[in-house]
């Protein structure tokens, strides 16, 4: 009698929760009022954290600048003194962002239009960056382009637009400048940011995995052969951080928030500003025996889901001792 409800109760905990409630809107802060109660550990500190000035004199190129992460980022970078530069294909939305962060900030923002799909378009742009501000001593790659989809449903200008934006894309801005910079002999600081499953592969994202995964090998490569000339590269890997351009694409119908959230070990979503606190340290000179790395900020979400006893977190201490008094009397091997 008690071996059966030992097993019923362990079915209930292993069984999943076919009803997923709807935790957060659609907006662009994040919501943690959902969590589990030893979220409160962890709260949330994204003040800038690095010293006001560690960025005077320095000029930073962000691509995707005009919302979410690289908002964020070029945000702080500012905030510490960076002449910034954000690109992106939408200048109206550029200029709105580079205003609000220069009101903000007291510091230069500037806006340039940028495809990052287009070669020449990149090269029109980082000639006009070096003739309004000079070469950059940071760069950050975050132009980005994702969609869920199943992998049988894609066409392949679905695969080439994910590709471009992502792979091709990075690749196109950092050999312009990386050339530039060599030439001018010129150091610089190089960051990508990509995702948790670059490193494990992921379904239902196909395109965008094979690129990221591409990138991180873009910037460890040349973080080995740049170096000579003065150059590092570094890559982020954020985990689920709600920002309305990720999410209106990921989780459109916001059906599966709640099972972000229950595999984030801290219990609750990353922000725009813990992220930009890490790219800011990335490349500031505090870091410069930084390159190669890869660095994943997730709250423990590749961890939590990697393990394949991690469930058992949901065994309470009665079902514990059930089970133990189970695996005592069981006999032999």
């Amino acid at each position: 009698m008690a071996l059966h409800k030992g097993l019923i109760m362990l079915k209930r905990v292993f069984t999943p929760n076919k009803c997923c409630t709807r935790l957060f809107g659609n907006g662009t802060n994040t919501l943690y009022q959902s969590g589990p109660p030893h979220a409160k550990f962890f709260p949330v500190c994204d003040g800038v954290m690095l010293l006001p000035g560690t960025f005077k004199n320095k000029v930073a190129f962000i691509t995707g600048g005009g919302t979410g992460l690289g908002k964020a980022m070029t945000t702080t970078l500012s905030s510490l003194g960076a002449e910034c530069v954000i690109a992106s294909r939408s200048l109206d939305v550029l200029q709105k962002t580079a205003d609000e962060i220069s009101q903000q900030t007291g510091n230069k923002v500037h806006a340039i239009r940028c495809n990052v799909r287009d070669p020449a378009s990149v090269e029109a742009a980082v000639d006009q960056l070096v003739k309004d501000v000079g070469l950059p001593d940071v760069v950050i790659n975050n132009a980005a382009g994702n969609f869920i989809s199943p992998s049988e449903k894609l066409s392949p200008n679905a695969w080439k637009t994910i590709t471009e934006i992502v792979l091709n894309g990075n690749a196109y801005v950092t050999l312009d400048i990386g050339k530039r910079l060599i030439k001018a002999e010129k150091g610089a600081a190089f960051l990508s940011i990509t995702t948790i499953y670059a490193e494990s592969g992921s379904g239902f994202v196909v395109p965008s995995a094979a690129a990221k995964s591409g990138v991180e090998k873009l910037c460890t490569s040349l973080a080995a052969e740049w170096s000579r000339y003065g150059m590092r590269f570094n890559v982020i890997q954020p985990g689920p951080i709600k920002t309305k351009g990720a999410f209106s694409r990921l989780d459109p119908a916001g059906v599966f928030e709640k099972k972000i959230l229950d595999r984030v070990a801290v219990g609750r979503l990353g922000t725009p500003g813990e992220i930009a606190n890490l790219a800011a340290y990335l490349c500031s000179d505090y870091a410069s025996w930084v390159s190669g790395a890869i660095i994943r900020m997730d709250g423990g979400e590749y961890v939590s889901m990697a393990g394949e006893f991690n469930d058992l977190k949901q065994v309470t201490k009665e079902q514990w001792d059930m089970m133990e008094a189970m695996i005592r009397n069981t006999k032999g091997s």
